[in-house]
């Protein structure tokens, strides 16, 4: 592991070292497809050599959705999730208090969502110190990290985090690049280019492949990417996940740094032991999470709009509905009646690739 460590440092100085120009392009583009491939190799070491012994710290996946809190030792995430769910996570003055995943769950607008207070991250996790990659692991199964931050410690904690989660093959706030990449027998590198580009040329995107050993590929960039994306893409073991930048500790600032704390983007500034605040927080983590509510309605009796059927914003379909209730109703389904915003008529007969919207009420209609 030591070897894969120097490595990586060593590509880390010559980069810092290297100047950025049109000269040096492809130079740097080959340390970083090397450093990517490194990183890889630390994530998921190659050969299958038993288990090292310690444990991991996941934790059964419950609810509709699981927002994972990541954050230097004694920043409050534990006093948050105490204040956020009711439950106990040890809270004292000093740092690593607590020292495995501990679960909460909240229910909010109907759905149930899963809290994970992550022991503390601290610089150089991503290498395997503090047990930090663990931490990341569990990091990556979230769909939203609240990245609590202590808004007396300087801006520059932010910075480091997201460079411990990025050297870990989490991307925040991040859409996928839009880049098409496919590999084939033969026929040699073939690149389209539909938009001009600053720093993608045939001959770095050749230096990148051969880094892989990738000799024989389509690639269409639809945007102007960097060779980060192009990395990302080749590699596609990356996750995109948004996150949420939580200021703690507004209680120690004056009223003039909060507005200015306010400005930061995807940033929500709280006091977790006052509790202040938090109904913003859970405004805009209901927005970033994107889910959506389906109420049921039984055959001659109102809709039961206490609990709802909660689908994720990219499946929303009559299908995916019936699949979260029971697999069997898909097979049985004959059509379905559905009020709500994303039909024209109320109720609208119809059919299982009908796309449904937040709140909308559902009766399914089965053969018989």
């Amino acid at each position: 592991m030591s070897t894969i460590l120097e490595k990586i440092a060593a590509i880390e100085s010559e980069m810092a070292r290297t100047q950025k120009n049109k000269a040096t392009s492809a130079h740097l583009g080959l340390l970083k497809a090397k450093l990517a491939k490194l990183r890889r190799e630390l994530i998921s070491p190659k050969g299958g050599g038993g288990g090292t012994g310690e444990a991991g710290f996941e934790v059964a996946k419950t609810g509709d959705a699981r927002v994972g809190f990541v954050g230097f030792p004694s920043v409050g995430k534990s006093t948050l999730l105490s204040n956020l769910a009711g439950v106990y996570s040890e809270v004292a003055a000093y740092e690593f208090t607590t020292l495995t995943t501990v679960p909460g769950c909240i229910k909010y607008k109907g759905a149930k969502i899963q809290l994970l207070d992550l022991p503390g991250i601290i610089e150089g996790a991503k290498d395997g110190k503090g047990r930090g990659r663990q931490v990341i692991a569990v990091a990556r199964t979230c769909n939203l990290i609240f990245m609590v931050l202590d808004c007396l410690k300087p801006l520059g904690h932010k910075k480091l985090l997201e460079h411990e989660l990025e050297g870990f093959g989490i991307r925040l706030n991040k859409k996928p690049p839009n880049i098409y990449y496919k590999r084939k027998d033969k026929g040699g590198i073939n690149l389209n280019c539909m938009v001009p580009q600053s720093e993608l040329d045939t001959d770095l995107v050749k230096t990148i492949l051969s880094e892989y050993k990738i000799h024989n590929a389509d690639i269409t960039l639809r945007y102007d990417a960097t060779s980060d994306d192009l990395i990302d893409v080749i590699e596609g073991n990356r996750i995109y996940i948004p996150c949420i930048y939580l200021l703690n500790k507004i209680d120690q600032i004056s009223i003039e740094e909060l507005d200015v704390i306010y400005k930061i983007p995807h940033c929500v500034p709280i006091s977790a032991h006052h509790h202040w605040n938090f109904d913003d927080l859970l405004e805009l983590m209901w927005e970033y999470l994107r889910l959506v509510r389906i109420y049921t309605k039984p055959k001659g009796q109102l809709p039961d709009y206490n609990s709802p059927v909660v689908l994720h914003n990219e499946r929303t379909s009559i299908e995916d509905f019936c699949n979260k209730l029971h697999r069997s109703i898909a097979k049985e389904f004959k059509y379905a009646l559905v009020w709500g915003s994303s039909v024209k008529h109320q109720p609208q007969k119809v059919g299982i690739e009908h796309v449904l919207n937040d709140e909308d009420v559902v009766q399914i209609v089965k053969k018989v």
